[in-house]
C-alpha cells in the first residue's frame, strides 16, 4: 500500500486548510520555523518569503518538491535546487493586481499632497515583467508619462524603447522598483539604488519601492531624505526586514510592512498556483484545476461628487474606499515591532473586481479609468 504523501506548509498561506488532507498529510508551522529536522520525511514543501530553502534546509530529507506562494524566489537557492533533483516552483503574477492597486494609492497620495496632476509627471518604471509591466499599463491609462528600464528584457529583444537606469534617475518625476533581487550575474539588483544614482536625481523626485528592500541603499536614501535631495520616499519593503531601520522609518512619506501584494484575491491566487503546482507534480487529479471560492462578499460603495473636483481628487476619493493606504503607514509607525505581526494578521483588502460602484457626478475620464482597473460600475443621473 502506498504510503500518504507529506507535506509540510507554512501555516500564514491563506485558503489552503483542508484543500489537501484528503490527498496528503498535511503538516502547519509558522514560516520562520520550518527547519531541517521537522521535514525530514515531507515529499514537498510548501512556504513563503520567511523560508530560506538551501542545503543547510533540506539536506538528507525526503523533499522531492518546493512551491513558494510568492512571486519572489530570492529565498530559494534554485541552483542548490536544481542540482540536487528537487523540482521548484514559485506563483507569477499572483499578486500583480495587489501590488497595482498599493502603486496607484501610492501616485494618488503625492498628487494630492503635492496638487500634482498626473498628466504633468513622468514615471519611471525599473523592472518591467508581471508588475512593472501592469504598472505601465494603467500609467498610460492615468495619462501619465513612462520611462522603461529592464536591461535584461532590453538584451533579450523583450521590451522597446527601454532606457538606461541613469536616465531613469535623470529625467523622472517619480521611481518605482519592480525588479526581482540578484546579486550576481550581468545586471545585479543589490543596491542598485545608491549614492551615484542619488547624485544623478532630477530635483524634488520621488522613489517608490515596493520589490526587495535590498534593491536600495537604506543609508544613502536617509542621506537624501535629510540632505533634501528628493522630495519624498515611499518603502513597502526594508533592508533587514523585519528589524528595520527607524530613523529611515520616521523620514519617509509612506512606509508599510511588505504588504503591497498581501489583498486577498492576491493571496487567493497564490494558494491557487501552489495547489495546482502541487496536483500537477503528484497527479492528484481533483485539484489540478482548484480554485478558492471562500472570498467574502464586499459592501457596494455610493460616490456623489461636486462639479469643482478633479480627476485625481475623485480618484483619491473612490481608492481610498476601497484601500486606504495610509491605514497601513500609521501602524508601522505605532508599531514598528509589530512588523510580523502585522503582515500575519493583515485586514482583509479586495481588489477592484470585488466592488460595485455607484457614481454621482464624475468625470468621464474617471469613469473609464475605474472601469478600466476592474471594478463594476453604475452610474448614476
Amino acid at each position: 500500500m502506498k504510503q500518504k504523501l507529506q507535506i509540510v506548509a507554512d501555516e500564514a498561506i491563506p485558503f489552503l486548510r483542508g484543500v489537501l488532507e484528503p490527498y496528503a498529510e498535511i503538516h502547519y508551522l509558522p514560516g520562520e520555523q520550518i527547519s531541517n529536522q521537522n521535514i525530514k520525511q515531507a515529499d514537498a514543501l510548501l512556504v513563503r518569503t520567511r523560508t530560506n530553502c538551501n542545503l543547510s534546509l533540506l539536506q538528507n530529507t525526503a523533499v522531492q518538491m518546493v512551491a513558494t506562494a510568492t512571486i519572489g524566489m530570492d529565498h530559494l537557492d534554485t541552483d542548490f535546487l536544481r542540482k540536487a533533483g528537487i523540482h521548484f516552483t514559485n506563483a507569477p503574477a499572483c499578486n500583480a493586481g495587489s501590488v497595482v492597486q498599493y502603486i496607484i494609492a501610492v501616485l494618488l497620495e503625492i498628487a494630492k499632497k503635492k496638487s500634482l496632476r498626473l498628466k504633468d509627471l513622468t514615471l519611471g518604471i525599473v523592472g518591467v515583467g508581471n508588475i512593472g509591466s501592469r504598472v505601465f499599463e494603467v500609467a498610460k491609462h492615468l495619462g501619465v508619462k513612462t520611462l522603461l528600464c529592464d536591461p535584461p528584457k532590453k538584451d533579450a529583444e523583450l521590451i522597446e524603447n527601454a532606457v538606461s537606469f541613469d536616465f531613469i534617475c535623470q529625467y523622472s518625476d517619480i521611481i518605482t522598483f519592480h525588479t526581482p533581487l540578484t546579486r550576481q550575474g550581468k545586471y545585479p539588483t543589490y543596491h542598485l539604488f545608491n549614492h551615484s544614482a542619488l547624485s544623478l536625481l532630477k530635483k524634488n523626485a520621488w522613489i517608490i519601492n515596493a520589490a526587495r528592500g535590498e534593491v536600495i541603499d537604506g543609508q544613502a536614501l536617509l542621506e537624501a531624505l535629510k540632505n533634501r535631495i528628493c522630495s519624498g520616499v515611499v518603502l513597502d519593503v526594508w533592508e533587514n526586514e523585519p528589524k528595520i531601520d527607524q530613523n529611515l522609518l520616521q523620514n519617509v512619506f509612506i512606509a508599510t510592512p511588505h504588504i503591497a501584494g498581501y489583498s486577498l484575491d492576491g493571496k487567493a491566487n497564490a494558494t491557487e498556483q501552489v495547489v495546482r503546482q502541487v496536483a500537477h507534480f503528484f497527479d492528484i487529479p481533483e485539484l489540478k484545476n482548484f480554485k478558492v471560492t471562500s472570498l467574502p462578499l464586499t459592501t457596494p460603495i455610493q460616490v456623489k461628487f461636486s462639479e469643482v473636483q478633479s480627476f485625481e481628487e475623485q480618484l483619491h476619493f473612490i481608492f481610498k474606499q476601497s484601500y486606504d493606504i495610509l491605514l497601513d503607514d500609521a501602524f508601522l509607525r505605532k508599531n514598528p515591532d509589530k512588523f510580523e505581526v502585522y503582515r500575519k494578521k493583515y485586514p482583509v483588502r479586495r481588489e477592484a473586481l470585488a466592488y460595485t460602484l455607484h457614481l454621482e457626478g464624475a468625470l468621464p475620464e474617471t469613469i473609464e479609468f475605474v472601469k478600466f482597473m476592474g471594478f463594476n460600475v453604475v452610474v448614476e443621473n
